[in-house]
């Protein structure tokens, strides 16, 4: 298996986000919009709207996430960036839902809020990876508090469903639980 490279994206590297999240637009056509937009707007959208929107936010930057390629080929994705990119995000009521100390308006409060990789190298570890590039470049764009609301448990580690990754992947990097609002989603943070 060749090397893992990990990089910010940037509307240069449109084409392998697309290739990646495929026709469909990888999670049932969400394209990584899910907390972006309100879910009356998202939902009322088609598939490629959605696309488009994710598109425009891309060619808009800074770069919403970091896109993981082996060789040529793109075979992974996190969504991260400022609390304030991902509104939905913040919402009362979530588990992600922010603390005082680390409010959604701060420019240095980051969030990683979605991982998506092909199904081919789920179960593989690579969210380590992708998680620990994360947050050397979070770090790097100034951010002094790095944010997740991951799954304690999966059914299966290779799972769609775990697109906010696993909570065991967050501990490993660093991270320590300090809120939980629901019973299989902390919130968990990394002071930076």
């Amino acid at each position: 298996m060749s090397e893992l490279r990990i990089h910010p994206l940037t509307p240069d590297l449109i084409p392998a986000f697309t290739t990646l999240f495929g026709p469909q637009g990888a999670c049932a056509g969400c394209w990584c919009t899910g907390f972006r937009l309100r879910p009356k707007v998202r939902l009322a959208m088609t598939r490629d709207e959605r696309r488009d929107a994710m598109l425009s936010r891309i060619n808009q930057g800074p770069p919403p996430g970091l896109i993981a390629f082996q060789g040529d080929d793109p075979i992974g994705w996190m969504q991260i960036g400022p609390r304030a990119d991902v509104p939905e995000w913040n919402n009362p009521g979530r588990s992600s839902s922010p603390l005082p100390d680390a409010p959604p308006d701060d420019p240095a409060v980051w969030a990683v809020s979605c991982f998506f990789f092909r199904s081919a190298v789920r179960g593989q570890g690579l969210s380590h990876e992708v998680l620990a590039a994360g947050i050397n470049h979070a770090r790097r764009s100034g951010a002094r508090v790095l944010e997740a609301s991951p799954m304690d448990h999966a059914k299966q580690s290779k799972s769609v469903v775990l697109f906010v990754g696993s909570t065991s992947v967050f501990t490993k990097a660093g991270f320590r639980e300090v809120a939980r609002a629901k019973e299989n989603r902390p919130l968990m943070r990394l002071e930076l």
